[in-house]
């Protein structure tokens, strides 16, 4: 009887085993915060995006051209055509996006749910009073918590006029005019409000880093 009993708990468990890796991934997804803190004098940042995806996405790499989605973001805070390309993308998990605006020293707390390999969580957002510029931080999620700190990026989309004709956030609000001719081509770090133009580095000019990120696994 026992050499009959031996194969069946064999079945047993191999069926089991099939039944936990047949689970859909989300079945077992984490829900994290991530609290964006706007940590420049002068710059409004537009409702911030965030994702959690695998370590191989990269939404754009230092040197090369920024992707349609993301120069709309950069340069109008059009965040829904990046949402869809991030909704659609294999490598990633949750997207969120924040509620309003994010005034200089202040703070939103946008959730995201992570499962399976997508381990790590990207936060990014326009400066809006700017031609092109966007934060962007990328962090692996944290057991307990973790922060970090973001880079202003130029997308390179669009030439930096600086001119409230081209600008969309205040003072200015003029979205969709985009000037092409003179953009750089690629993703580079942003060299900030210079000494020209509508606006006055004195206002709205920064240092990096622009935002603070603090991701935490949320309690519910």
């Amino acid at each position: 009887m026992q050499e009959v009993r031996k194969p069946q708990l064999w079945i047993l468990a191999c069926a089991a085993l099939l039944t936990l890796l047949a689970l859909p991934a989300a079945a077992s997804a984490q829900t994290y915060e991530v609290t964006i803190t706007n940590l420049t004098q002068g710059q409004i940042f537009a409702p911030p995006v965030v994702y959690s995806h695998r370590s191989s996405f990269d939404l754009f790499t230092p040197g090369e051209p920024a992707i349609p989605e993301l120069a709309g973001l950069a340069e109008d805070a059009a965040n829904d055509p990046l949402i869809a390309l991030l909704s659609a993308e294999p490598k990633v998990a949750g997207v969120a996006v924040g509620g309003g605006v994010v005034l200089p020293g202040e703070s939103t707390t946008i959730r995201v749910k992570a499962w399976g390999r997508a381990r790590n969580i990207t936060a990014l957002g326009m400066l809006v009073t700017t031609n092109d510029a966007f934060f962007a931080a990328e962090k692996r999620v944290p057991a307990f918590s973790n922060s970090t700190y973001a880079t202003a990026w130029d997308a390179g989309s669009e030439a930096n006029t600086q001119d409230c004709d081209h600008i969309p956030g205040p003072p200015c609000g003029n979205g969709g005019v985009r000037v092409e001719d003179g953009a750089e081509g690629y993703v580079y770090v942003h060299a900030g409000i210079q000494d020209r133009g509508s606006l006055s580095p004195e206002e709205h000019d920064w240092r990096n880093p622009v935002a603070k990120i603090v991701i935490r696994r949320a309690k519910k």
